[in-house]
C-alpha cells in the first residue's frame, strides 16, 4: 500500500467529515505516504465549507503507533531530506501533521484508542479536542529512540499542561492509560465509545453558528500564549470578522424568534 489516497480516508456523514488513518496493518504508523496523506487531508476538510466538524479517527487495534521507523530508514533519501527540513528556519511538513489542524475552520476531534505514540499523540494533540478509550496506551515516546518531540509537540503541550509534567512526559517516554491521561489534561474526555461522543460533541457545537465556532477557535489559538495585550488584540479581530455578518444575524433571528433558521455557509 503506497498510493497517499489509501493511507487517509475521508468519507463525510452529513456535515460532519470522518478523516481515518488506513494503515491498520502497521497500527497506522506515519511513514511518508501517510504524512503526506495527513497533510492533504488538512487542505481537503478545509475547504469543505459546509461541514460542521472534522473527527480523527485510526482503522484497526490503533490510533497511531507513531513513525514507523522501519519503514522510513528504509528509505534513505527521503529519510535525509526529512532530517534536512529540522534546519528550515519555518515550519516543516513533520510539523503540519499536527499544525495543519489548527488552521481548518472547524472544530477537530481526535478519536484515540490502542496505541497512540510519539506522532500519534502529537497528531491528536493538534487537534481542538481529544476523546479516548480508558485503555488507550498513550506516551511521547521520542526518547525511546534518542529524538524529542518535533512534529508540533512542544508548541501544542503548553497550552495543556504545566511545564514540570511535559517534560516527565518528554524525558521518560512513559506509557500511560487514557484515564491517566485525562488527569494529566492531554485529553479532554473519556469514554468507552470515543466517536459517538465525538458525534455528540460535533452535534452539540452545530448548534450554533459555523462562524463564531471557526472565530473562537482561532481566537484562542491566538490569544493562549501571548501577552494581555496580545490576547485583547486576538479579540477585537476575530470579534470583527463575525459581527454584522450573515450568520450572526441568523444567530440573534434564532434566539429571538426562537425558529430554526439554518445557517450560511462558513466564511472563515
Amino acid at each position: 500500500m503506497s498510493n497517499t489516497a489509501e493511507r487517509v480516508k475521508i468519507t463525510v456523514d452529513g456535515n460532519v467529515a470522518l478523516v481515518t488513518l488506513n494503515r491498520p496493518d502497521r497500527h497506522n504508523g506515519m511513514d511518508f505516504p501517510m504524512l503526506e496523506a495527513v497533510i492533504k487531508a488538512q487542505k481537503t476538510v478545509g475547504k469543505m465549507r459546509d461541514l460542521r466538524a472534522a473527527i480523527l479517527i485510526g482503522n484497526g487495534p490503533s490510533f497511531c503507533a507513531g513513525l514507523d521507523f522501519k519503514t522510513v530508514l528504509g528509505q534513505p533519501a527521503k529519510a535525509v531530506l526529512g532530517y534536512a527540513k529540522v534546519w528550515w528556519p519555518f515550519r516543516n511538513d513533520f510539523q503540519r501533521w499536527s499544525m495543519g489542524w489548527r488552521e481548518v475552520g472547524v472544530p477537530v476531534i481526535a478519536c484515540i484508542h490502542g496505541n497512540c505514540f510519539g506522532a500519534g499523540i502529537q497528531l491528536a494533540l493538534g487537534a481542538d479536542f481529544r476523546i479516548t478509550t480508558p485503555d488507550a496506551r498513550i506516551s511521547i515516546l521520542e526518547a525511546k529512540w534518542g529524538l524529542i518531540p518535533d512534529m508540533g509537540g512542544a508548541a501544542l503541550l503548553r497550552e495543556l499542561v504545566p511545564i514540570d509534567v511535559a517534560k516527565e512526559l518528554t524525558m521518560t517516554g512513559r506509557i500511560i492509560t487514557g484515564t491517566e491521561a485525562k488527569g494529566l489534561n492531554l485529553v479532554t474526555h473519556v469514554a468507552d465509545d470515543p466517536l459517538a461522543a465525538a458525534r455528540a460533541l460535533a452535534a452539540e457545537i452545530a448548534a450554533r453558528s459555523p462562524d463564531s465556532v471557526a472565530a473562537g477557535k482561532f481566537l484562542y489559538q491566538d490569544a493562549y500564549c501571548t501577552d494581555e495585550r496580545g490576547a485583547l488584540r486576538a479579540e477585537r479581530v476575530w470579534q470583527r470578522r463575525v459581527i454584522g455578518f450573515a450568520n450572526f444575524r441568523i444567530s440573534v433571528k434564532r434566539n429571538q424568534q426562537r425558529a430554526e433558521v439554518p445557517f450560511a455557509r462558513r466564511r472563515l
